[in-house]
């Protein structure tokens, strides 16, 4: 089993690359493990105070259930993986079954934030993308997919996005075994050509 963690900030691109590289293996070989599933249980909390988390802060993350979690998959045991809801605010009653593959993937904007989950990878990847690209992606995926206003999406940015990055997120850059640049992601065939490369390398070993 090979643990690979991928990271970079909202709009980077790592979802692509993740989807590409899921497509590129063996169908049935790789699990992937969204961060996004691992967002605290706030059931016990009122509607109207769970719209007010920061979902770019780590304190916003269960980090024990995800580490403990990485870690029974790494076991070779299967795991029932959590579901949440921007809606709801809240995690959801139904799990995900998701058993051990020969390829785990982490993905998400913290991926790298914690050192017990960093300790169980075995490559950690961070997307690097400039923040005014950032933005113009965050922008068109609200405006297009979501129907935000453009003035809703660049308050957003400026009052949580851009802080949250800039403290908790580009930060982990400094753990990354691999770095890929901006016009890398425009390119991510090529980096998923590599990616499946040393995956299988390391498979064999």
């Amino acid at each position: 089993m090979i643990i690979i963690g991928i990271t970079g900030g909202t709009g980077s691109g790592k979802t692509t690359i993740v989807r590409k590289l899921v497509e590129a293996l063996p169908e049935g070989s790789v699990s992937v493990i969204p961060q996004d599933s691992y967002y605290n249980d706030q059931s016990h909390l009122p509607l109207e105070v769970r719209k007010k988390t920061n979902f770019d802060h780590p304190d916003a993350f269960d980090w024990n259930l995800f580490v403990e979690q990485i870690e029974e998959l790494k076991k070779g045991n299967a795991i029932e993986q959590p579901t949440y809801s921007y809606f709801e605010c809240t995690r959801m009653p139904e799990t995900v079954h998701v058993e051990p593959k020969k390829v785990i993937i982490i993905e998400g904007i913290m991926a790298l934030h914690d050192k017990r989950l960093r300790d169980q990878m075995d490559l950690k990847i961070f997307v690097d993308v400039p923040a005014d690209e950032r933005l113009l992606r965050i922008i068109v995926r609200d405006i297009i997919e979501r129907g935000h206003p453009l003035e809703m999406s660049v308050d957003v940015y400026r009052r949580v996005l851009k802080p949250m990055h800039n403290q908790f997120i580009e930060p982990t850059k400094q753990y990354a075994d691999i770095i890929l640049p901006a016009s890398s992601t425009g390119e991510s065939q090529a980096v998923v050509d590599v990616l499946k490369a040393y995956i299988n390398e390391a498979l064999e070993k």
